[in-house]
Formats: structure tokens, sequence, C-alpha cells
């Protein structure tokens, strides 16, 4: 059973003030300035919406990291420190212990709360977030910023941002609305639109469209990307292409592709099941403006002139992170891949090829520069049908990456039956052999092997889960 720890002295003292909430704003004149938070989180938490009104007003510190206090929107708690923030805007003289600049409704700020209530043994600085939040008011375009994450996903999440997207969009002139990450869900596209309209959309960094879209779909919302002029990272998934012509089609795609003509700052790009880009990938590369340094498109169709496609855009020859899982090369020639893996060896940290259909004679192709790829940190070919002699091969060309410190392996070939089921004891000899190459290697590393889906029970992977370590990483 365990044993409720006792509230402190200074929590037992913020909850008896605050059943007095005249006293409490009376005294904040004269209340310490390492009294605020704590005293904050007892109105806030217990929702006493004048003391939370009258302590905005007197906030001592630059940025109030209100994101950080919420799991979920709290309608009063907020109301009643907007209606404060209304107060205030609309005077000419401030107060003289307001210094406010940032309200951030940002899911961070957890290290300050903690610091003021005692649960962080190491308190950290201050300085961070007031010297952030003094930096960024050289270029503020108002008195008062207000950061926030939109993400539609759910009613009650909805109706707080479009409340919030309202409230500042009627105080305009006063404050500044800035939006850094965007993650869009299940909700209907003429709500997403609406509530972009009233968004600075050249604030937004970060863009998740973590939802099944039809083309068309992707198409309206395209001209609000070309806004976003600020995005580094684009994360897109499950775009559909439905029936229809296929002029309407080519325009659909057009109209997205033709937007990162405008996205000068774009350094990540994640594309899940994008279908609508086969034997279309080089509209989207030729509009690239900048380097990428991460380059993700999985679980979809390409051609062979896709392929050729990447490994010839100067655009990614910088690339730190390439993810081509599920993308289908059995038929391919492998010359394609070796000139994309020789573009960006001396760059590349993390090169995912699961599920690929990559046979021997792929891997054979890749080897040498594969073995050049001094920065690889990462290395994930699972999945796909290759023999023992070739995991042996791969084992010993990057035993001389030094910065290996993960790789993912499929069970050879030799491990399963003629019904393609494995046979774990030919699984176990055959790790065992691994093992022994590992040794004689004497190169630390860490090293999984995954099996293939099994035939009687369905799509379901089994994955040795005990990493074939070398023997020298072993304790004595």
């Amino acid at each position: 059973m365990s044993v409720r720890t006792p509230p402190g002295l200074l929590e037992l003292a913020g909850k008896s003030l605050l059943r007095d909430e005249a006293l409490v704003i009376a005294s904040l004149e004269y209340l310490p300035t390492e009294l605020f938070p704590p005293l904050f989180m007892e109105a806030f938490c217990g929702r006493h919406s004048e003391s939370l009104k009258a302590m905005g007003l007197a906030w001592p510190f630059a940025r109030l990291p209100l994101g950080g206090l919420m799991q979920m929107p709290q309608h009063k708690a907020l109301q009643a420190i907007l209606d404060g923030l209304d107060i205030l805007l609309a005077q000419k003289v401030r107060p003289r212990r307001w210094k406010l600049k940032v309200l951030d409704l940002r899911n961070t700020g957890q290290n300050f709360w903690s610091m003021w209530s005692g649960a962080r043994a190491q308190e950290p600085s201050l300085m961070g977030p007031v010297a952030e939040a003094r930096s960024r008011m050289r270029k503020r375009l108002g008195p008062l910023e207000v950061f926030i994450d939109l993400s539609f996903s759910d009613r009650i999440q909805d109706q707080f941002f479009t409340y919030l997207i309202w409230w500042a969009k009627q105080r305009e002139g006063s404050l500044h609305l800035c939006c850094k990450t965007l993650k869009i869900f299940a909700v209907p596209i003429k709500k997403i639109k609406k509530a972009l309209a009233m968004v600075q959309l050249d604030c937004i960094q970060v863009v998740e469209v973590n939802c099944t879209w039809n083309l068309s779909t992707l198409g309206m919302f395209a001209p609000y990307l070309g806004q976003m002029s600020n995005v580094h990272t684009l994360f897109l998934s499950h775009i559909h292409m439905q029936a229809s012509e296929e002029e309407e089609k080519e325009r659909h795609v057009s109209q997205f592709t033709s937007q990162f003509l405008r996205l000068h700052h774009l350094r990540r790009l994640y594309m899940e099941s994008p279908s609508f880009l086969e034997g279309r990938l080089d509209q989207m590369l030729s509009c690239l403006q900048t380097p990428l340094g991460t380059l993700s498109i999985t679980n979809c169709l390409l051609t062979e002139s896709d392929l050729k496609h990447l490994s010839q855009s100067p655009n990614l020859s910088q690339l730190k992170d390439l993810d081509l899982s599920g993308v289908t090369l059995t038929d391919f020639s492998p010359k394609p891949l070796q000139a994309l893996l020789e573009k960006v060896a001396a760059t590349l940290q993390d090169l995912d090829l699961i599920y690929c259909g990559i046979v021997d004679s792929h891997v054979e192709a890749i080897l040498p520069v594969l073995s050049r790829c001094c920065q690889l940190r990462t290395f994930s070919i699972s999945g796909n049908p290759l023999s023992k002699a070739m995991v042996e091969k791969l084992l010993r060309h990057t035993a001389g990456l030094r910065s290996l410190s993960l790789e993912l392996y499929p069970a050879p070939l030799e491990s399963y039956g003629s019904e393609g089921a494995l046979e774990m004891g030919r699984f176990v000899q055959i790790r065992g052999e691994l093992i022994e190459i590992l040794r004689d290697l004497g190169q630390p590393r860490t090293i999984w092997l995954s099996t293939s889906p099994c035939p009687h029970l369905g799509n379901k992977t089994f994955y040795d889960m005990e990493p074939i370590l070398c023997p020298c990483d072993s304790p004595a």
C-alpha cells in the first residue's frame, strides 16, 4: 500500500491564501517573485478564475508556459487568463511588475513548473526561456506573442483551438499568434481551411498530415502549404488515388508538387504511402529548393525511372537519413540505388531498406559503396530474402564502419523450410555461425535478426529478441 506524501508548507499556504481571492489579488503587488509559480499552479488546478486573471496581469516572468500545465484544455481557467490579458492589452500603461512577453500554450515548460514545485532536485536556469523570449522580441509583430501547436484531432481540442484563433484574430494589432507545429488527423478539410485562414502561415515550421486523404483533398490543402514558407519538416501519409480522369490527377499532383518551389527551408520530408508519386517523382524532386537532410518515401510503388531521378537529384546529395522501406525494388536494376548511395556516402547516417524485395544481386552491387558510408549509425535491411552467404558478406563489409551502432538483418533463407515456415533448429545454428564471424572480426556490434511472416499464423513477424553481441563487447 503506497503512502501519499503529505502536502508541503508552501502548498498548504497557497491553498489557504486562495480561499480568499480578494486577499490574493490585493497581495500580488508585494508577493515575492519565487512564490508566483507555485501559487499560480494552485490557482490553475483549483480553477480560481479571479486569481488567475489577476496573476496574469502581474506575471513577473517573460514567459508563461501554460501548455506545460494542461493535459487537456481547461476552458474556464484559460478563459480567465485570456480575460486578464484583454484588460492588459486595453491599457496604455502596463502594470509595474508585468514582464510577460510570451504566452506559451504548447506542450512545453514542464521543467519550469516542476522546478518551482520542488519536484526536481537540480534546478534548471530560468534564463533559457527569458533569453529565448527576448531574442524573439526583436522580431515580434506585436507587444505579446501567443505560441500554440495546432492539432486537429478531436472535438474538444478543435473547439479550444477555434476559439483561441478567433480570440487572437480580434486582437490582431495587440498580439501575434504564432503556430510552429500543425498536426492534422481525421478532420474535414473545410474545417481545416477555416482555421488556417486565421493563422499566420509563415510561422509554421512542422506539418504533419496523418490521415487518409484523396488526391483532390491534397490539392485543396496545397495552396496553404505553399504559404508555410518556413516549414522545415513535412510528414504526409496515405494519399489515395481515386478514380478520375488522368488530366484531373495530373492537375492535383501539379498543385501539390509546385508548392515545394516556395518551401525554401525544407530539410526533412516524410511520405508514407504516396501512391500518386508513382512515375511522377521527378515532378516533386525538380521543385525542391534546398538540400534535404532526411528523405523517407515508404510503402508505395515507384518506377525504375523514379529511382533514377532520386539518384540524379542535386538536392539529395547531403542526405543523413534515407528510408525506402516498403518500396519494391526486386525487378529493378541495382544501379540507381548504387548511384544514390554513392552520392550520399559521405553524409549518410541512417539507412532503412526494410521489405524492399532486395535480393543477393542487389546487395552484391551496393556492398562496395556501403562500406564507404563512414558516418552510418543504423542500417536496416530486414524483411528481404537474402542468403546466409550474403548476410555474412554484409557483416564483413560493414565491419570497418566505426559509427555503426545498430544493424537489422533478415534471418537467412536457409532458416526456412520448403513451405516458408521458420525452422528453429536451422535458425539457431545459423545464428551461432554468425556469432563466430563476429568473434573473428572482433568489432563491438549489436545486430538483430528478424524472421519473415509465418505462413500459418498470418502476417505476424517473430523477432529474435536477443541481439547478437560481439563477444568482446560482453562483460567478462
